[in-house]
């Protein structure tokens, strides 16, 4: 079979050869085994299901939570002739029937799926009927309760395993301590242990933490001092990244600035100048870098301390991904530890708080008591904030918390265009607009500049739309809304506000409980994380990528020799050197004592002085006379 899928590998991607780890991983999948595969970040994971479903029969099911890294990818497979679609929340009802159809019947190689389609009856009764030969679960992280992503939506993917007995389940992901290795395989009902695991090091990048007041000043030197290259510098406020990117553009370095609380079109455009190198620098949050390949990040730069070590390694891990030397620089000052321990109580807010918000859910939709479940409704944060007389920040957490118990699921937001696509024969597209001259200026743009619309779905601007035709946007909509109705169309909306799904019935307060499993064990867990990163930055004594490696469990006594650490103790062993050689230079001339060599050496700290005189005699380069003078052996 390794012919077959070097063949495919060749054909459609154009390489020679696989990757390190990536054939013995193809391999254990098209012999139907389970299995984990831990590549660190750039270390082609995609491929790992790409290929093999190419050279078996059937669709491969792809669970991705990442609604952006979904479209890209399929729209790369579609790019190589390889049919792919994808179904997540937001899409219309008709279009998510057509895609299933297409997977039902064998028209589609890859189906790739948002975690929360999994409970719907529509997917479960569409993959019992589907040929399924892989079930490829990416960001497989977000299924443990100990990683430091975990999703509750992934903990459905087991259910559906029972559909397809026979379909091996691949794993990914970048970033996993040897406690998440094994929850993944348990969570999954992996039948036998089975883990591909590379090593974590990332030799071209150099980790330098930098204890620094001016971060400012840190910034515009090393990113001015790039020769070629690009830069992501990452922040944990939305409003920083635009404040940070207009100083860098003020200072004379070319920048843009993403985070989630952009259009998406936005963000789209945005990632791309970047991504061509329109501009050097991109200022973000981590909801930007998921599926970015862009081989020559030279420089990643946190401005404040994430959160976890898994974070910060995947986030500085977009660096270097051409092999060429970059750097991952965390910039600290005093301030940074306590904000990141107050964001942690943030995070979890107190029991009675998130007893409290959970009430005033209930309240700002009328639930009586008993009721709600299997219902959906859109979720305005700052409103039902302010209603309430809650900070924003503690209803997004909170709201996490009850997803997280499930009682509640969300759907992120994200902004989706609008869509239609007509229903309508061919032969009674005449007969309809006669009878129906109304709508004759919508059905006649729609057939002459919605190409395919006939028989898909077809994204386009109401605004635009309207302005053509000479309508206003409300008349626009309510037409294309009584279309639908007449079943001439199906017309979907663009929606840009998340929405909150309940999945239980409304509970009266006095019956609200957490458990001690997804709320006590996950805050100590974070808790955990949390010191981990801030060890990490005090340690200036071990080699930054010792340190990370160790904390993936991967033991090595081999340091990198460029980090900062590593720096400081070679340029500390040259300081030794130079005094020890200064004071047995000076007792060439005879017998000093220790206060003349001290007064000899007046530029050198008395400390340092001391610990060079105390080796030489621990190691017999000196000795002391009787009159507790110094003398060369």
């Amino acid at each position: 079979m390794s012919e077959i899928t070097r063949t495919v590998l060749k054909k459609y991607w154009g390489y020679d050869s696989f990757r390190p780890l990536q054939e013995e991983i193809v391999d254990a999948v098209v012999d139907g085994r389970d299995t984990l595969a831990l590549l660190p970040t750039g270390g082609g994971k995609s491929v790992c299901f790409q290929v093999p479903a190419m050279a078996m029969d059937g669709v491969c099911v792809v669970v991705t939570p990442l609604i952006a890294l979904m479209k890209d990818q399929v729209a790369h497979l579609v790019e190589r002739n390889i049919p792919a679609a994808s179904i997540y929340s937001g899409m219309h009802a008709d279009e998510m029937s057509r895609v299933y159809n297409r997977a039902v019947f064998g028209d589609l190689k890859f189906l790739y799926v948002s975690p929360e389609r999994l409970q719907t009856n529509q997917f479960v009764e569409a993959i019992r009927r589907m040929k399924v030969c892989l079930l490829a679960v990416d960001e497989s992280h977000c299924i443990s309760q100990w990683g430091y992503d975990f999703r509750p939506p992934y903990l459905k993917i087991a259910e559906i395993r029972p559909y397809i007995p026979s379909t091996p389940v691949l794993a990914l992901t970048a970033t996993a301590t040897s406690k998440v290795v094994e929850d993944i395989q348990f969570r999954l009902g992996f039948k036998k242990r089975n883990v591909f695991q590379s090593s974590f090091e990332r030799k071209n990048v150099i980790y330098n933490v930098c204890h620094e007041p001016d971060k400012y000043g840190v910034l515009f030197h090393r990113i001015k001092g790039m020769e070629n290259g690009s830069a992501i510098v990452y922040v944990r406020n939305r409003k920083r990244t635009q404040m940070i990117s207009e100083w860098l553009n003020g200072v004379g370095i070319s920048s843009t600035y993403y985070h989630a609380g952009l259009d998406g079109k936005e963000r789209d455009k945005r990632q791309e100048a970047w991504m061509r190198g329109g501009v050097k620098a991109i200022v973000a949050t981590n909801a930007f870098g998921m599926g970015i390949d862009k081989p020559d990040v030279r420089l990643v730069v946190h401005m404040d301390l994430p959160d976890s070590i898994e974070a910060y390694f995947q986030e500085a891990g977009r660096a270097g991904r051409d092999g060429q030397r970059s750097d991952a620089l965390l910039l600290v000052s005093d301030a940074d530890v306590q904000k990141l321990k107050d964001g942690l109580k943030q995070s979890y807010p107190d029991f009675e708080r998130v007893k409290l918000i959970y009430n005033a859910l209930g309240n700002y939709y009328d639930l009586p008591v008993g009721s709600g479940k299997d219902c959906s409704f859109p979720m305005e944060m700052e409103i039902f904030a302010r209603r309430y007389g809650f900070s924003p920040i503690e209803v997004f957490h909170t709201l996490k918390i009850l997803e997280k118990e499930g009682y509640i699921l969300l759907s992120e937001s994200f902004s989706e265009p609008s869509k239609v696509m007509i229903k309508a024969d061919r032969d009674d597209l005449y007969g309809f607009q006669v009878n129906n001259p109304k709508y004759g200026d919508v059905i006649k743009y729609m057939l002459r500049s919605m190409s395919g619309v006939l028989s898909d779905f077809v994204p386009f601007n109401e605004e635009k739309m309207a302005r053509v035709i000479g309508l206003s946007v409300d008349e626009l909509v309510s037409r294309l809304k009584q279309l639908e109705d007449y079943n001439f169309l199906s017309y979907a909306p663009r929606n840009d506000l998340p929405s909150i799904h309940f999945l239980s019935e409304f509970v009266g307060i006095s019956h609200f409980s957490l458990t001690k499993e997804n709320y006590y064990d996950r805050r100590e867990d974070a808790r955990q994380r949390m010191q981990a990163v801030i060890d990490f930055v005090n340690n200036d004594v071990e080699c930054r990528s010792v340190q990370l490696l160790r904390y993936f469990n991967e033991k090595t006594s081999k340091t990198c020799g460029k980090c900062d650490v590593c720096l400081k103790k070679q340029s500390a062993t040259k300081d030794v050197v130079q005094i020890e050689t200064k004071i047995t230079n000076d007792l060439n001339n005879g017998p000093m004592t220790i206060r003349e060599v001290l007064k000899n050496n007046s530029d050198r700290s008395e400390d340092e002085i001391l610990e060079a005189i105390r080796w030489l005699v621990d190691n017999g380069v000196l000795s002391i006379d009787k009159d507790e003078r110094l003398y060369k052996k």
